[in-house]
């Protein structure tokens, strides 16, 4: 099926994209599988070539291109060369972090802080997730109190994106104790401020090289003018951010898998059995088109749901339905994919072992699969009630 998302200017970044991955990733992915840690440089490369910062606005750094195409670009270039911990931390970075100071920030705080999030010379992270909060966020128990000119906050994260690596990190605090779903707010906290501790890097069954921390807050005090957006509103500016990093997990999930189909499509032409190609047997072909099918039907919804992006017309519902999908799709193309390699599709040389581990947990993170059928569902009891 003829794909119609991009236009000339795209396919001419994408080059742009490949060349990149040759130069900076793909001869540094096993190694930062190995330390467990993307370092420095490629955020800094990253910055230099125009692979992130694309949203920020020209005169602070960035790229001043709002056009999600682009994003999409990056993590279908990314995939095709298995680097998943890459486009975690540098999604997390352009799809979730730089849209909230983009579009929360005072005039200072914006020239604070988005020319280093364009150069890669600032890494960001978001605090939600505690031991006791996950999905449920009305359970976070993180606090933040008003001391005159100075916010104190208290509380532990977990399951932290880039929390080893962040220079400044969005923490999701709860401001009024009283206020139920309005007494929380948004307060940024910059690496180095006393009180602010990161706890062991967690070793997680994949995504090795991307680093997922605990983080710690004890009585660490940060200027009034460090709150991001409004004060008790941190919910609403939550929700209304989710479409875009809900969009950007369904992207990264339809790559990996097309990326892992194509692997494996060109192994069943080139692995043989019983004298011929496994490809030329009944079973792999049917599971070849059923798995070909699945991803063009799931690449047309996720095209429109870009398409609604750009337009500023893409739902929290919408953008649910589009995360599930396409993560329950990877889900299952990957292991089927390993099916078709057999034993080899169970070695760590072999691409298709590493996204099998790697791709799993697209399913729980950025809301899991349950919680975006809940969504959809109070949403059509709505329309129905």
């Amino acid at each position: 099926m003829q794909r119609t998302l991009y236009t000339s200017d795209h396919e001419t970044y994408r080059e742009a994209v490949r060349e990149f991955v040759v130069r900076e990733v793909e001869p540094q992915i096993e190694r930062w599988e190995s330390e467990r840690l993307i370092d420095r440089p490629v955020w800094l490369a990253g910055g230099k070539q125009g692979i992130i910062g694309l949203s920020i606005p020209e005169e602070l750094g960035g790229g001043g291109q709002d056009d999600y195409r682009y994003q999409s670009v990056v993590i279908e270039e990314f995939a095709k060369v298995g680097a998943a911990s890459l486009i975690s931390s540098f999604s997390l970075q352009d799809n979730i972090i730089v849209p909230y100071v983009k579009e929360l920030s005072t005039p200072e705080q914006a020239k604070r802080w988005l020319p280093g999030m364009a150069s890669g010379e600032l890494i960001g992270a978001i605090a939600m997730t505690e031991p006791g909060a996950g999905s449920d966020l009305q359970g976070v128990r993180t606090t933040a109190r008003r001391d005159g000119d100075e916010w104190v906050i208290n509380g532990q994260k977990t399951f932290i994106t880039n929390g080893i690596t962040a220079d400044l990190v969005i923490v999701v605090a709860r401001t009024d104790p009283d206020a139920g779903s309005r007494g929380f707010s948004l307060i940024v906290v910059e690496t180095g401020t006393p009180g602010f501790t990161r706890g062991r890097k967690l070793d997680k069954v994949g995504l090795h090289a991307q680093d997922t921390a605990e983080l710690f807050f004890d009585n660490v005090r940060v200027p009034v003018t460090n709150l991001l957006g409004e004060e008790g509103r941190g919910f609403v500016h939550l929700m209304e951010r989710l479409p875009l990093e809900r969009l950007s997990i369904a992207t990264s999930a339809l790559a990996g898998a097309e990326a892992v189909y194509a692997a494996t499509r060109k192994y069943c032409f080139e692995r043989k059995a019983f004298g011929r190609p496994i490809g030329d047997f009944q079973n792999t072909r049917f599971q070849l088109a059923e798995i070909a099918t699945e991803l063009d039907v799931t690449r047309a919804y996720h095209d429109q749901s870009v398409l609604a992006l750009n337009a500023g017309e893409l739902t929290a519902v919408d953008a649910a339905k589009a995360k599930w999908w396409a993560t329950e799709v990877q889900k299952r193309v990957v292991d089927r994919c390993v099916q078709l390699h057999g034993g080899y599709g169970y070695m760590l040389e072999y691409p298709v072992a590493k996204a099998f581990i790697d791709s799993r947990i697209q399913t729980i993170y950025g809301g899991t699969t349950e919680i975006m059928k809940e969504i959809i569902g109070r949403d059509i009891a709505k329309a129905e009630g």
